[in-house]
Formats: structure tokens, C-alpha cells, sequence
């Protein structure tokens, strides 16, 4: 269903999935020297100088309204989370490195792409995809019970 609810309930799901689980998931690799970059970057996009982690959490609301458009076809039970993982590693992985990194002048693949960025993209966005799910739950839960928070 394509209720303004899900669409909203989706983007701030994603939108915070980005700054708490995918970016824990970043400094966790960046910590290990497996991540090319660092958490939390706040250097200046264009075309509007916005920080660059604001415009990582506003593309991963944007995939949270995708994810909560879908997620009702996910497995159930603990197969949830494993469908969570699989969305947010494939998808958003494959536009990030096949689409957005060439519009940026960034060519992954014209030498092959490395395995340790393909593993760095789809660990970190598999994480953003599980926070995704428990900030969707949790969404759910606290206005399906009237909560006032």
C-alpha cells in the first residue's frame, strides 16, 4: 500500500539506519583498515555544500521508503533480518557502485572492481538495511500503541 504513513515511516527509518548502523558498521571496517573512508564525513557536496553524511542520510531515507514499500514480501521471523541484510547489501550496493559512482567521475569497475570495496559496500549497506528494519519495527510498535513519543 502506498500510504503517505509507510512512505514517511520508511525514509525516517532509513534516514537514521544510515547514521547509527551504517555508519557503526563504517567505523568498525575504517577501525580495522578494510574501509577506504572514514565514519561520519561532514566535507561539502554539490551542488548545495550540505555535509556529506546529511546527503548519506537523506539517500538512505529515500532507499527506506523503497525497503518499506517491499519489506512486507520479506521472509518472516528471524528470516526478516536476513532479508533486511540481502536488500540493503544488494541494491543499494549495486546503484552506488555501478550508477552513482560513475556520475561522479568514480569508474569501480573500469580495473576490475576491488573486492575489498565490493565487501566494504556490502557489508555497510547490509547493516544500513537491518537498522532499517528495527527502526521500522520500532516505528510501528510505538504508534500502534498510542504511544505518545
Amino acid at each position: 500500500m502506498l500510504s503517505p504513513y509507510r512512505l514517511l515511516t520508511g525514509f525516517i527509518a532509513g534516514f537514521f539506519a544510515t547514521l547509527v548502523f551504517h555508519q557503526f558498521m563504517v567505523a568498525v571496517l575504517w577501525g580495522a583498515g578494510v574501509a577506504p573512508f572514514a565514519p561520519f564525513p561532514v566535507h561539502a557536496t554539490a551542488p548545495f555544500g550540505v555535509p556529506s553524511i546529511l546527503s548519506l542520510a537523506f539517500w538512505g531515507g529515500v532507499w527506506g521508503i523503497v525497503y518499506a514499500l517491499v519489506d512486507r514480501h520479506f521472509a518472516r521471523g528471524i528470516g526478516y533480518w536476513g532479508s533486511a541484510f540481502v536488500f540493503g547489501a544488494i541494491l543499494p550496493s549495486l546503484v552506488a557502485l555501478l550508477v552513482v559512482a560513475p556520475l561522479k567521475g568514480a569508474s569501480p569497475t573500469a580495473d576490475g572492481l576491488p573486492v575489498s570495496l565490493l565487501l566494504v559496500a556490502v557489508l555497510v549497506n547490509g547493516a544500513w538495511g537491518v537498522g532499517t528494519g528495527v527502526f521500522l519495527r520500532l516505528q510501528r510498535r510505538i504508534l500502534r500503541s498510542g504511544s505518545n513519543w
